[in-house]
């Protein structure tokens, strides 16, 4: 049976979508409050699961099940291409999930836990039955909930040794994963003929190209204000003025990205998400100074 070429298992993973889950893991684990000394082997290998695994995972089972689509959208892409031959793609997904397993179980209970529920949600999002991403609201949320506050609780849950996380750094690691909604939509916009001519109910195909836009700024700001407020209440107004800061700088550029969303939907992925990244990480030294 002919075999894919690494080019296009590497392709098929998708290594640059591996940094929100990484970065976010990172964060749970500044937010822990707890010093990285003899944690490291733990948090490295965390690192990893939140990356290169659990999340390629889920790259190459949405790709699998989106493989007609991608096929109008993205034709390039391996599946479609034929460079990911046969059901080399699905092969790879069952593949990778359990690899994620057995990486996770060294990590103790709540590291396997978070796996099975990040895993779970990956297959849920993207395959038959429940495909989650058919309906905007539902599959963004899902996806929002596993990039940023699976991940974030998951950081800090591993430096405790599997304790559940303080309220407020879950309450951080949910606030932000709302706001993962709307950067999910972003990436909605290159996809919209696809998506409409499959049945895909995205909310640049729902609600219109600017109706999406305006919603996924409105979900991103949103819960940026309540954390620069909480940080506040928690006596850390100095972090909470930063978080409110880079907020100030995404609207801005929120200003130009609705005049022309659609074609300036990568330009702001690249340039207001990083900022909206850059404050969870503020936000996470807020939380472990006021733990410390």
């Amino acid at each position: 049976m002919q075999r894919p070429a690494f080019s296009a298992v590497a392709e098929l993973l998708k290594p640059i979508t591996w940094f929100p889950p990484m970065w976010a893991f990172g964060c749970g684990v500044v937010a822990s409050g707890l010093p990285a000394e003899g944690r490291w082997p733990l948090i490295i290998a965390g690192v990893l699961l939140a990356g290169p695994f659990v999340c390629a995972t889920s790259q190459a089972v949405n790709d699998w099940f989106d493989r007609h689509v991608d096929a109008i959208n993205e034709p390039q892409r391996p599946i479609p291409s034929g460079r990911m031959p046969g059901q080399w793609g699905l092969y790879i997904a069952v593949i990778w999930t359990l690899l994620s397993l057995l990486l996770a179980w060294q990590l103790g209970r709540a590291g396997f836990l978070a796996a099975v529920f990040g895993l779970l949600l990956a297959w849920a999002y993207s395959a038959p039955p429940l495909r989650l991403k058919r309906n905007g609201w539902w599959g963004n949320a899902a996806c929002g909930l596993c990039y940023e506050g699976l991940a974030w609780i998951t950081g800090a849950a591993v430096m405790a040794m599997g304790q559940w996380p303080d309220g407020r750094s879950v309450a951080l690691a949910l606030a932000y994963s709302l706001g993962a909604h709307g950067i999910m939509t972003l990436n909605d916009f290159k996809s919209i003929e696809g998506d409409r001519q499959m049945g895909i109910d995205s909310l640049p195909v729902m609600l219109g190209v600017s109706g999406a836009a305006w919603v996924a700024c409105i979900v991103m700001v949103a819960p940026q204000v309540v954390v620069a407020l909480l940080l506040w209440h928690w006596g850390q107004g100095w972090h909470g003025l930063g978080v409110a800061g880079l907020l100030l700088v995404q609207l801005l550029l929120m200003k130009r990205f609705l005049a022309l969303p659609r074609e300036r939907a990568t330009w702001y992925s690249a340039n207001g998400v990083t900022l909206y990244v850059l404050g969870m990480l503020l936000s996470a030294f807020a939380l472990r100074a006021a733990t410390t």
